[in-house]
């Protein structure tokens, strides 16, 4: 599986941002959706996490309350909503797809074997 992410940008302090990840190519129902970041001189962190099928989602305490993960599959997208942004969400936003972990593992970025190419999101104050 291919993926494409997109919506990054320039937001101020508390305004809102919607990600997208377009995956191209062969999914199934085992895939985990998986949203991770890099700031500048961290490692990269996960965010959140949705199974493609099944309703289940999972979120980094960082991201709880906030942020919202969500999938199209008629379309083979699925979603970030960032709303509330403080400045340590500067990073760049990483989709993600694993099928080998069954969502046991949904927050290694080591059983992710599908990354997009980042998306770059600065909040400012």
């Amino acid at each position: 599986v291919q993926l494409q992410a997109s919506g990054g940008g320039l937001v101020q302090v508390g305004g809102s941002l919607r990600l997208s990840c377009v995956a191209s190519g062969s999914t199934n129902s085992n895939y985990v959706l998986g949203w991770f970041r890099q700031a500048p001189g961290k490692e990269r962190e996960f965010v959140a996490a949705i199974q493609f099928s099944g309703r289940t989602t999972r979120y980094a305490p960082s991201a709880k309350g906030r942020f919202t993960v969500s999938r199209d599959n008629a379309e083979n997208t699925f979603f970030l909503q960032m709303n509330s942004l403080k400045p340590e969400d500067t990073a760049v936003y990483y989709c993600a797809a694993e099928s080998r972990s069954g969502f046991s593992y949904y927050s290694v970025s080591d059983y992710y074997d599908a990354w997009g190419q980042g998306t770059l999101v600065t909040v400012s104050s």
